[in-house]
């Protein structure tokens, strides 16, 4: 066990190449078929088992995703964000409607979480809460909730039962972990405590959260992975994993897929996100350790695992490792990078935006090495 969080530095950073093992793929000249029609996805994640498979149903996986209506400037889909549950046959998804009623969560809107379900047929659904219900305006106070959830399976429908208990079990601490608790801000430009995802350890059979957090550095903060342990009253915050030793300040969706005995830490950033913004790209980052809680290294030296091709910096976003080693991603900005997205007129950033699934890739993992799996990149560009 090592209780010191693995230290992301500018070193590892140094160390970053452009090459085609961690480069994905153009995706074409347009998008791909939208998911639905008239609401934009992103941030997608299956419901697990409790061995980490993604849940059949009905022959199909579940997933879920944020949605929000695709109108005006796709930035300000945060505001209006929703979980959806959907189902997943290869690339095809069928929309099974939103995951909750209108105005039962704590929060004025739903960010990501994890979803995993029970032996007693219910679904735990970790997900963010974000400002607060019924506030006048947006703002960023997050905290971690779990909803119970009875997955209900008849006449050839999947549905969720609607009487749902939904509960706070993890926030800041206010000492390792600076309070996520924001009134002004937008992406980027705000701490963190949010993108709860479950994870069992097969060492011990315990379930962990792993939650992209903030903690202190120097007058400003730094993104890191918080552990928090399951245990029979409740969850307890542990040391974070690792923390961007003041090279980033948001670090998000964090995911652990163990392979070969070891354990690979995922998560993603932008390039906005690091100090100073601009030359380490968008992408898929890593870290590999012989145990849960350490000690980690970078993977490929740098921690780059997948970045987006440099003539599309901003393509694909939210990138997810399943333990079959697909990844998956939304199409974010088709556009060169030369504008600033979250700056654009809303006519031309909807015309550019996505919103919708990103081709799934894969990779190879051996020992502290990804490489993008070939058939899957061929597959993309022929």
């Amino acid at each position: 066990m090592c209780d010191t969080p693995a230290r992301w530095t500018r070193a590892h950073l140094d160390r970053l190449v452009e090459n085609a093992a961690t480069t994905a793929p153009l995706i074409g000249p347009v998008a791909p078929p939208r998911v639905l029609p008239h609401h934009d996805i992103w941030d997608t994640w299956p419901v697990q088992e409790e061995d980490g498979s993604p849940t059949v149903v009905l022959g199909a996986e579940l997933w879920m995703a944020l949605s929000a209506p695709a109108i005006g400037h796709p930035e300000e889909r945060h505001d209006h964000a929703r979980l959806r549950l959907l189902a997943r046959t290869a690339d095809q998804w069928c929309d099974l409607g939103n995951v909750f009623e209108d105005g039962t969560s704590p929060g004025s809107r739903e960010w990501s979480g994890s979803a995993v379900r029970r032996p007693d047929g219910t679904v735990s659904i970790f997900y963010t809460a974000a400002g607060v219900r019924g506030a006048a305006r947006p703002t960023f106070h997050q905290r971690v909730v779990e909803a119970r959830a009875r997955l209900d399976v008849a006449d050839g429908t999947v549905r969720f039962g609607r009487d749902i208990e939904h509960r706070v079990v993890l926030h800041a601490d206010g000492h390792t972990y600076l309070p996520a608790d924001d009134v002004e801000g937008g992406p980027g430009r705000i701490k963190a405590f949010r993108d709860p995802g479950w994870f069992r350890d097969p060492a011990d059979g315990r379930d962990y959260l792993l939650v992209a957090a903030s903690v202190p550095w120097q007058d400003r903060f730094m993104g890191a992975i918080a552990l928090a342990q399951a245990t029979s009253d409740g969850w307890t915050l542990l040391p974070p994993l690792v923390t961007a030793e003041g090279i980033n300040r948001e670090i998000e969706r964090p995911h652990i897929v163990v392979h070969a005995g070891r354990y690979y830490l995922f998560f993603c950033t932008n390039r906005q996100g690091f100090h100073p913004a601009g030359r380490p790209p968008t992408g898929l980052y890593g870290f590999v350790a012989p145990t849960l809680k350490g000690p980690y290294e970078p993977l490929n030296g740098s921690g780059l695992v997948i970045q987006n091709p440099p003539s599309r910096p901003d393509q694909a976003y939210a990138w997810l490792v399943l333990p079959d080693l697909r990844v998956d991603s939304f199409v974010n900005y088709l556009s060169d990078g030369d504008d600033d997205f979250q700056e654009m007129e809303p006519g031309r950033a909807r015309a550019l935006f996505g919103g919708t699934a990103a081709p799934t890739l894969a990779l190879v993992l051996h020992e502290n090495r990804t490489a993008l799996a070939r058939e899957y990149v061929q597959r993309q560009v022929g």
